[in-house]
């Protein structure tokens, strides 16, 4: 029989070590305690084994199983694939207390959740706000019933969480538990004057957003790092290789700059993704060196790469110079004063939303 206690202590202490549990938030580690993981989690779970994602059955193996949804704070339990990619997952115990602490949920709110997922985040919404206070939307079907028969607290509806619940609102707060490129406006208008939405913006990170006391705006701060699945009606994101493309590889040249800090500086990562929000890029260190992969999504893609014994090179092809703006851009960041991603921030309105650095009123800002 799986030892769900000695795994739940565990994480918990691993949290406390890394210092995960929110301080002004001392309720997420009473509402973890309360309803543990392994009551959320479906019988077959996915694990990556370094070429493509694998089944892990609870009743083939529980142990794996258990292990897999008790992985450490910032290992997040794969829940559904298609198509070979996640589509859903039990989040990282990390990533869920961050959001939780920057949505900041009182008893008797009543909240809105875009994203039932396993319905764990529900449960832990509907702990703190109270019984009947929780709506959960959840576009799979499939998902939204597995939801229903677990111990969430929560109402789970079938519906795409894009438009919203307009005959539930207005909402004290919201959450969305997908990243979007954008905040939709039928969010910031079911959101109370006052009120917050909380949602994973982009690629990297996720923003608090205070709706204005005229309702007709809405603005506040990136309060972290992480990566979330996209929403469901996002078109799907071309990979490195894909763009890449099997023509032979032009040959390499010095690199204008040390790429490794692209892989080391997080606030320069997420600075670079609000100058450039078309081009991803993708990083890895090891014994031999460092190496940044980087693309657009249509035609053009680089390879930067710093190894111990040799400058640093580049190698790329398409009609853009994808090396050359993220150096650019990178000189941007730096004119600004290299800010960290907590010095940036967005404003919503019903035509329009930007994000900022340090002010909302700054001359840097852009367009979303």
């Amino acid at each position: 029989m799986c030892r769900f206690g000695e795994r739940q202590h565990r994480l918990a202490a691993a949290m406390a070590d890394s210092g995960s549990w929110p301080e002004d938030s001392p309720w997420i580690r009473e509402a973890v305690a309360a309803l543990p993981r392994h009551l959320f989690a479906p019988d077959r779970l996915w694990h990556w084994d370094g070429r493509a994602y694998t089944p892990v059955d609870r009743a083939a193996d529980p142990e794996r199983w258990a292990d897999q949804v008790y992985a450490g704070p910032d290992q997040p339990a794969v829940t559904q694939v298609s198509g070979g990619l996640p589509t859903s997952s039990l989040s990282c115990p990390s990533m869920v207390a961050d959001i939780l602490d920057s949505l900041d949920p009182e008893p008797g709110h009543r909240v809105l959740e875009l994203g039932t997922g396993t319905g764990w985040n529900a449960a832990l919404l509907a702990w703190r706000a109270g019984p009947g206070r929780v709506i959960s939307l959840e576009v799979d079907e499939e998902i939204a019933r597995a939801a229903e028969r677990r111990p969430t607290g929560a109402t789970v509806v079938v519906a795409d969480g894009t438009a919203g619940w307009p005959q539930g609102a207005p909402f004290d707060r919201i959450i969305a538990t997908y990243a979007v490129e954008r905040i939709p406006w039928a969010w910031v208008a079911q959101t109370r004057p006052g009120g917050r939405i909380v949602a994973p913006w982009g690629r990297l990170g996720h923003v608090a957003l205070t709706v204005a006391e005229d309702g007709r705006s809405a603005a506040g701060w990136i309060q972290g790092l992480a990566t979330f699945i996209p929403s469901r009606g996002a078109a799907p994101a071309r990979s490195w290789r894909e763009v890449r493309g099997s023509e032979p590889a032009p040959e390499q040249s010095r690199a204008a700059r040390d790429p490794r800090p692209l892989h080391d500086d997080a606030h320069l990562l997420f600075g670079l993704r609000v100058l450039l929000p078309d081009v991803r890029i993708a990083t890895h260190s090891g014994p031999r060196g460092m190496t940044a992969w980087l693309h657009d999504g249509v035609a053009s893609w680089a390879v930067l790469t710093a190894r111990p014994d040799a400058p640093p090179s580049v190698r790329g092809a398409g009609p853009r110079v994808l090396a050359d703006e993220v150096s650019a851009a990178w000189d941007r960041w730096l004119a600004l004063g290299s800010p960290q991603l907590y010095d940036f921030g967005m404003t919503v309105t019903p035509r329009a939303q930007h994000v900022w650095c340090r002010t909302p009123a700054a001359d840097a800002s852009w367009a979303v």
